[in-house]
């Protein structure tokens, strides 16, 4: 895993590129809190790197409309084991 580091075919890409997005948040709008627990996320982003994403971004701070911000020690905790365990598969991680 590289840190703050980006590939080379990020500065001038040849085409769009594709970006997933898993929120690891019981109070995400987007999905439901679908992706809040850890193996649910890992599976969702296996998924998508088998569909051909070019990056995934970890969301674990819900900005829905009137959402209740939460600690930096609970964001790590729902992000950091989801970065971890996709961090073997060759794709950029966000978060």
């Amino acid at each position: 895993m590289r840190v703050l580091g980006l590939p080379e075919f990020l500065h001038k890409p040849k085409r769009t590129l594709v970006m997933g997005i898993i929120n690891v948040t019981p109070d995400s709008f987007s999905d439901g809190g679908e992706n809040a627990g850890t193996e649910s996320a890992v599976m969702r982003g296996i998924q998508m790197i088998r569909e051909g994403v070019d990056i995934i971004d970890i969301g674990g701070e819900s900005t829905r409309p009137g959402a209740s911000r939460i600690s930096p020690e609970e964001e790590k905790a729902r992000v950091l084991p989801v970065l971890r365990a996709l961090a073997d598969y060759d794709t950029v991680l966000s978060i």
